[in-house]
């Protein structure tokens, strides 16, 4: 089979949520042929791209096995990727059997014959990967939901943007293939709004203002991102993110934050650029919980108790344009109970009235 992009399809990974193409039961070759320049982009890249029901290391080995050719010639997953270059790959057998349906509770925030939004709760990881293959959003939905677009494959059947795993609130999902490509296209366009809401460790001098520095991947920790103010930085991306503080406590701030891009960690690196770190958030803040007793330091360590066990990042709101209805949509995710609660701690024990 053979599979040919357009200019659009591969103008920037990063832009893009990850695809599927259809798998051949008894592993043909897959010849693509590269329809734009994308220079600076691996091989192994762009393969894990378009086969997302495969890992990277998956995808190398094959390359280093010799199942993957560009231009009829074996190559490495280093190699940088050109207009016109044409690639033949024999996928691997898949690891891991499919996902299997699982009676997770599911809140439905809104369901129609296409597509539904789902409020997922924190430490739920979206789809299957590597050391998280059930437990899951998609094995919950499998469940739920009779059909699932398979556009991304079936380890992420229905998924159409993604949450961190400690990151609640608004997730969409596809039932069928025509309204995913739709609603992916308004996410690269920009054209789905989202708003989420944050509790800081620190407290944000403006009232509202954006942040517009780029952001790149962390030289020495590959599980940070981080920003940079280097134009000349081609690992860099453009990003944009506005906020408004809702409400100020002595130490801590309530905001909302609408990214304008959609970059890996955007919102949590973008706070950390300007001293005020995403509360609990270990990868920028240092801390993975927050305890009563971070509020009240002499407090009697029988009466100390658990607030937040994961980041205080809440994907609040979705807005979007139907693309069957022809119809604006906004669905909102109430504030989860440890939020709440965190907040009402906030109020009684820092606020700056007292």
């Amino acid at each position: 089979m053979t599979a040919v992009f357009d200019d659009d399809d591969e103008a920037d990974l990063d832009e893009l949520e990850p695809v599927s193409l259809p798998i051949p039961s008894r592993r043909e070759p897959i010849d693509l042929v590269v329809k734009i320049k994308i220079e600076g982009v691996r091989l192994d890249h762009y393969l894990a791209h378009y086969f997302t029901d495969f890992s990277r290391s998956e995808i190398q080995k094959a390359i280093e096995s010799g199942h993957v050719t560009v231009n009829d010639k074996p190559t490495k997953a280093s190699y940088r990727l050109r207009h016109s270059d044409r690639v033949r790959i024999i996928l691997p057998e898949p690891k891991h059997d499919l996902p299997k349906p699982e009676n997770i509770p599911l809140d439905v925030l809104y369901e129609d014959e296409w597509l539904a939004l789902i409020n997922k709760p924190a430490n739920m990881v979206v789809h299957p990967a590597k050391g998280n293959w059930s437990g899951t959003l998609v094995n919950a939905l499998q469940y739920r939901f009779h059909e699932l677009s398979p556009l991304n494959g079936v380890h992420r059947a229905g998924i159409v943007h993604r949450l961190d795993r400690d990151t609640s609130g608004v997730i969409l999902i596809a039932k069928e293939e025509r309204t995913h490509r739709e609603l992916s296209a308004m996410f690269a366009d920009r054209k789905m709004f989202k708003e989420y809401l944050t509790l800081t460790q620190g407290v944000v001098d403006r009232d509202s203002d954006y942040i517009e520095l780029r952001i790149r991947h962390h030289p020495h920790d590959r599980v940070k991102m981080m920003v940079t103010d280097d134009v000349t930085d081609e690992n860099a991306k453009e990003a944009c993110s506005y906020y408004e503080v809702i409400e100020r406590f002595r130490g801590y701030t309530f905001c909302r934050v609408q990214p304008r891009t959609g970059r890996t960690h955007q919102i949590r690196v973008h706070l950390a650029s300007i001293g005020c770190p995403v509360l609990a958030d270990k990868v920028y803040s240092g801390r993975d919980c927050f305890r009563l007793s971070d509020l009240l330091p002499h407090l009697d360590p029988s009466q100390d108790r658990m607030l937040l066990t994961r980041q205080a990042l809440h994907a609040a709101k979705l807005r979007f344009k139907h693309p069957r209805k022809g119809k604006w949509m906004e669905v909102e995710a109430p504030l989860p109970e440890e939020f709440r609660a965190t907040l009402a701690a906030l109020r009684e024990y820092r606020s700056l009235r007292n």
